[in-house]
């Protein structure tokens, strides 16, 4: 099969090696994307890097 294409909450907390807390905080806010598929929250590897290359333009020196 290859690398997934959408992690849990956990498994993307542990992806950005943030608490599980904190990534919810991002989903409720709006920062990080997620779909929901029945009673599960699953974030798309896309919104993962997206996320990152996010942080990453806003602390580059303008």
């Amino acid at each position: 099969m290859g690398e997934k294409v959408a992690y849990s909450v956990e498994e993307a907390a542990q992806a950005l090696s943030l608490g599980r807390t904190t990534v919810k905080k991002l989903i409720a806010t709006g920062q990080l994307p997620s779909v929901r598929v029945g009673r599960r929250r699953l974030i798309p590897r896309s919104a993962l890097e997206g996320y990152v290359n996010q942080l990453i333009e806003d602390q580059a020196p303008a």
